[in-house]
Parts: C-alpha cells; structure tokens; sequence
C-alpha cells in the first residue's frame, strides 16, 4: 500500500523522504520489521519504541512515524513526525485494514465489572436473531463462529483492525467488544468508529496502572467523550458515576437501571441458582442467569439491542434461550454432589455482589446450608483491595479460605499475608490460608456438606495459573469435579 495513502488523513508536523512510496506492513515491534515495513515508534509503558528505531531499519523498514525525528537520519528512510504516535498507530492499521470498523455497527462495553457478560450476551444474541456477529472479548474472540484465542481484553490496534478486517470479510454486520481503561489511555481504539457504547459500573481496579480513582474514572469518559453524534450513550445509573460519562459525550444519551426511573427499567420478580424472573420495560421474563449484578447487566443488553433496532420482544424471547457467559457465576457438582460456583470476581465489588446475591438465594430458601469461599488476589497488581476483598468474603462466607489466584512474580505469602491484613482478630477462626490453589478447592469440597454453597472466586474462565511469570494448566471447575 502507499505511505501517502496511509497517512492521508493524519495531522503532521513535518516529514523528511519521499511519501509516494510503498510499504509491505504496518508494525510497532521492532521485531517485526521485514522488508518494506512502516515502523511506528510509540512510548509505551514498559518501554519506547524511539529507542527501537534503528533495529526496525536494519530489519528492513522503510518509513518511520515518530513523536521525534531521531537526530541521525539513514538514507532512502522516510521520517514523519507527529503530535502522538499512539493515536497515529491506531488510525494508520485502521487505513491498512481498509477502515473495517466503517463496515460494521461497532459497539464497545466499558466499565468494571460486567464487559465480557454483556459483550458476549450482546453476541449471542444477535447470532439468534440470524446476525453475522463478531465479539472481542476478555475470554475469547469471535469472528461469526471462528474462534481467536484472546490475549488481551482490548488487543492492540493491528491485531484488532486486523481482527475486524475478517470480520468485514466474512459479512458480520455487528460487532461487540469490551473496551478497558487500558486501552482508552493507551489509544488502542483510535482510528475506530463507534456506532454505541455502555457503560456498567466503576469500581476500584488497576489502581496499579491508573494510581487514582479520579485516573481511572477520566480513562472511561474519555470513552464517552469521543464518541460521534452519531452513536448511542447507555449509561447503568444505578452507578453513581454513571452520569458523568454523559457529561461532555455527543452520541445520543439514554440509562439504564433496576433501581429507578430509566430509559431502559429492570424489576426482579423471583430470584434462584438458576435463574431470574424478571419484568425489563413491564414485559416478564425467566432468563437464566442469576444476580442482581446479572440483571443490571441484562437491561443493558436488551437497552442495547432495542437501539439496534431490535423489537423488545424478540428481545427477550433470544435472551431467554442463552445461558451465562463461562466463568461468569457458572454453577458446577462434583461428582460426590457438592455444588459450587465458579466466577471471575476479582474486585471488591464483583466479590462483594456475587456473595451477596449466593446469600440473597441462601437464606431464602431452607434446602441450602453455609457458604464457603475460595478467593486470592493476583500479584503484580493493586495491593490495596487485598484486604478489602479478604474481609468482605469474611463478611459474607461461614468459612473463608484465602489462596494464591494468579501470583505472576510475587511470592503468595505476600499476597496472602496482605489479605490477612483486612480480617479482623474475632474472624481469624473463620479463615484457612492454603496456598496451593488446588489444594484449597479440594479442602472446601470435603469441608462441605451437600447443602453448602462453595464460590471459587478469581479466576472464572481462565485456564491457567501464572506462577514466576509461566503460566501451569490449571481451571478451577476441573479441579472442584476431578
């Protein structure tokens, strides 16, 4: 493709070379410089790409953008400086790709909690309704129904241009991805253009990265901020930040809610393990997912849909033929008839609803008995809802035990004695501290009787346990069965 091409709609500051030239790839790994390659160097978290400059030349690159012009120039390379390379890299792979994003209704998922449930319902939803559908997702991308292994919540511009490229190829008319605040801050959707987005809920999370919730907060509105007028906002007011994201948006605004008057209105009618009675806009459903948190997060799906121009009714009818997303509050039995549920909660407030809403059904019904929990807190990450979470599952749990999640390059000791930090003296009889994973799964299923209640919490869809930085098959519901 030409470079000219490329860049046509880019704002630059100054360019030495030629422009009329063509360029084989598009690339921000130095690594994957080839031959005719356009390398673009972006300052990024760990590392910047200024500093790799010279090695994609010598691998074979043969046009560079750049924040700055690197003060010795090799011949026959062509130089182009911009204000941010990082918007550029995202608007220059969509242009590679021939602007998929164009081709399709586009509809991002941002918030905390709940992304990857209401992307993936959102999907499941529309193939139903006989809707070629692509989905980009934490647990997996799909490309109508070929699966893509996924890497990241939002992948990097190039493999997601390239991602919707396919789609485009294969006739999918809409397309449904979680965008993280990771990927707003580091410009990873510039160059897409957003046909809706929503927003669930902001809850503490990646502090690591964001180092405050007022950081965190600006990355999601951001989202907002930039979408066109031509899109739709869908905002969850049963969040007290839900407003704020409408604040400076030009899309069309519309709420959702199961607590007040909204655009899009949710009442839970009958509440069990296996699903919900539900009345969303005075029409009655039985869905099959469980929650409160699922129901704030199913009025955001049939919010979405009916502004894709779906009618409320077939709406539900599809909904009511789905079943929750794996690792999302995924009930399993052992063989020994122990039940367990598995979920992703790995936030204060993801663990905080999930054992509310397993005691909301508990204590309701008389045929349940106690409520015993399995949770850890990843390493290398925010330290401080280690002890939030330890003593919300105390709060909430007959018996707490506390084990290594994803401890990455941390030793778990650290991590656990963290949590131990967030129980209080009266509660320590309550709490176990096992750190093999596997080990304290298999402890809560022989503690428990066939009526107790076992959550597993963390690691939902994950199939892995990263350990010194390598990553060991490990699933937490073949563990709770084997």
């Amino acid at each position: 493709m030409k470079l000219s091409t490329l860049i046509a709609d880019i704002d630059i500051v100054k360019h030495i070379g030629v422009l009329d030239r063509e360029v084989s790839s598009v690339c921000f790994d130095s690594r994957k410089a080839e031959q005719g390659s356009l390398f673009i160097a972006v300052s990024g978290v760990s590392t910047d790409g200024h500093l790799f400059i010279d090695t994609a030349i010598a691998n074979g690159a043969v046009a560079i953008i750049c924040n700055t012009i690197p003060p010795i120039i090799k011949d026959n390379v062509t130089y182009i400086q911009v204000k941010d390379s990082s918007i550029t890299l995202g608007e220059v792979a969509s242009a590679y790709y021939g602007r998929p994003s164009d081709k399709m209704i586009l509809v991002g998922v941002t918030g905390t909690n709940g992304k990857t449930t209401i992307a993936t319902v959102l999907y499941r939803l529309f193939k139903k309704l006989g809707y070629k559908t692509g989905l980009i997702s934490t647990v997996c991308n799909m490309v109508d129904d070929e699966e893509y292994p996924s890497t990241h919540t939002t992948p990097d511009p190039i493999e997601l241009n390239s991602l919707m490229a396919k789609m485009a190829e294969a006739g999918c008319s809409r397309v449904f991805m979680e965008v993280s605040s990771h990927a707003i801050d580091q410009n990873r959707i510039a160059g897409l253009r957003f046909d809706g987005g929503i927003f669930t809920n902001l809850t503490r999370d990646h502090l690591d990265y964001h180092k405050t919730m007022d950081g965190y907060l600006k990355a999601k509105k951001k989202f907002f901020d930039n979408l066109p007028a031509t899109a739709f906002a869908l905002t969850n007011l049963d969040d007290r930040n839900g407003n704020v994201m409408l604040q400076n948006t030009k899309a069309n605004k519309y709420t959702y809610s199961t607590t007040t008057l909204a655009d899009f209105k949710c009442n839970i009618i009958e509440l069990g393990f296996d699903g919900m009675l539900l009345k969303i806009n005075n029409i009655e459903a039985y869905l099959s997912f469980v929650g409160r948190f699922n129901a704030a997060n199913l009025t955001a799906v049939f919010g979405a849909a009916y502004l894709l121009q779906v009618k409320p009714h077939d709406i539900l009818v599809a909904l009511s033929a789905l079943t929750p997303v794996t690792g999302r509050f995924q009930k399993v039995k052992s063989g020994d008839g122990k039940s367990a549920i598995i979920d992703y909660a790995h936030t204060p407030d993801a663990l905080e609803n999930v054992i509310n809403t397993i005691n909301d059904i508990r204590l309701a019904n008389k045929q349940y008995g106690n409520l015993i929990t399995v949770v850890g807190c990843g390493g290398n990450r925010d330290k401080g809802k280690r002890p939030q979470m330890a003593k919300i599952a105390v709060r909430g749990s007959n018996t707490v035990i506390l084990t290594s999640d994803n401890p990455r390059n941390e030793n778990p000791n650290d991590i656990l004695n963290d949590m131990m930090a967030g129980v209080d003296k009266t509660d320590t009889d309550k709490v176990l501290v096992i750190e093999n994973r596997a080990q304290a799964i298999k402890t809560a299923r022989k503690m428990a009787t066939d009526k107790d209640i076992i959550l597993i919490a963390g690691k939902g869809h994950e199939t892995y346990q990263e350990i010194n930085g390598v990553k060991h098959h490990f699933n937490d519901a073949e563990e709770f069965k084997s």
